[in-house]
């Protein structure tokens, strides 16, 4: 589990209610003020955005192949 805090006068202050028993061993590591913000602003991409490059690339197939391709990969009745 991650905790998140700040330090206040040399002591690490932790954000909500964090549980934790007198003497457990903990690890500090500071984050950096740079990258704590390049990752609120990154924007992931879509799976549309990832997949953009795929689409068109498959030529010659059934024009079923969407409903039954488990028919051309596997044997299964076709469903239409």
């Amino acid at each position: 589990m991650v905790y998140r805090g700040r330090v206040r006068n040399g002591v690490v202050v932790l954000e909500g209610p964090a549980k934790l028993e007198d003497g457990a061993e903990v690890t500090v590591r500071p984050v950096r003020k740079a990258a704590r913000a390049s990752r609120k602003t990154k924007r992931l991409p879509t799976l549309y955005e990832q997949l953009k490059p795929f689409i068109g690339m498959a030529n010659g197939l059934p024009r079923d192949m969407s409903v039954n391709h488990d028919h051309y990969l596997y044997g299964t009745p076709k469903r239409k």
